[in-house]
This record gives structure tokens, sequence and C-alpha cells, in this order.
């Protein structure tokens, strides 16, 4: 009898020890570093300006699902201000005006925080829109607090999703 408990405790345990070989080590979940978003730029050097936008672009791409459409305004101190903004403007009513599905984002920036323009062009940009024509879009605009609330109001009746980023240094 002690034989055939023996044997029976050792094709146990050895049952339990292939089982134990043979699962498969699970491999600790692996968790996304967050992204870090650099520090608005102290300057107006576009090229710092594009890295910056790149950094809070990464950082809000939740329920993104294409490349964002990037709105950049020059420097007010920029040579052709005038003629950029106008053609920067067309550009986004353009886009604006073709429609956009659900899984797309615009960032709407510039260097220069403390101007007006900004606003002007995303309030200009979003008069031709068709209401909640941009459900399930995001807005990122990345400018003056003192302008939050105007532009805010002129993206609401799109139905896309705003969201603000303040470059007050």
């Amino acid at each position: 009898m002690n034989n055939k408990r023996n044997r029976l405790l050792l094709a146990a345990a050895l049952t339990a020890l292939a089982l134990t070989a043979c699962k498969k080590e699970e491999a600790a979940p692996v968790e996304e570093a967050a992204p870090v978003v650099l520090a608005v730029p102290a300057d107006e050097d576009m090229a710092k300006w594009k890295a910056y936008l790149q950094s809070v672009a990464e950082a809000n791409m939740d329920g993104v699902t294409s490349s964002p459409f990037i709105y950049l305004l020059p420097p007010v101190s920029s040579e052709d201000f005038k003629g950029e903004s106008e053609r920067l403007l067309d550009r986004a009513i353009g886009d604006l005006g073709g429609g956009l599905i659900e899984g797309n984002m615009l960032i709407f920036a510039s260097p220069t925080s403390s101007s007006t323009q900004l606003g002007d062009l995303t309030v200009e940009s979003f008069k031709a829109v068709k209401p909640n024509s941009m459900q399930g879009v995001k807005v990122l605009y990345v400018g003056s607090p003192a302008d939050e609330a105007r532009v805010q109001e002129a993206v609401a009746p799109a139905g896309a999703k705003f969201v603000f980023v303040s470059t007050a240094r």
C-alpha cells in the first residue's frame, strides 16, 4: 500500500512540476511613459516652436487616429507676416470647410503669445463650419489665456473637443 501511495504522490508531484515548467512566464505589463511636453520656447525661433508643438501633439493624441493639421502662425515680427497669415487662414478655412472626420486633430499656435492674431485666425476659421460637423475631432489651441474663452466659443458649435494649452511665460 505504501508503494502505491508513494507512486501516486510521485506522479502528482511530477505532474505539478510538468505543469509549472510548461506554464509560460507572463511578462510584466509594460507601461508607456507619458509623453514629455517641452517647455514653451522663450523666443520666436520656429524650429523650437515646431519641436514644442510636436511634444504638445504627442501628449494629446488620445482618440486621434491621423496626423494633426497644424496651423502655425508665424511671429508678428516676420517679414511677410500679413501675407503668411492670410495664406494660413485660407488653408484653414479650406481644410475646415471640407469637413473633418472623427479622429482628426487641429492645432492652432503661434510663437507670438501676446498677439491676438492667432485668436482672430482661429475664430475666423470656424465661422463657416457647420454645427456639429466635427464630432470626435480635437482642437488644440496653443496660445494666450486672454483668447481662450472667445476661441472656445467659436469652436463649440462645431462639436469638436476643445483643448487649451497656455503659452504664457
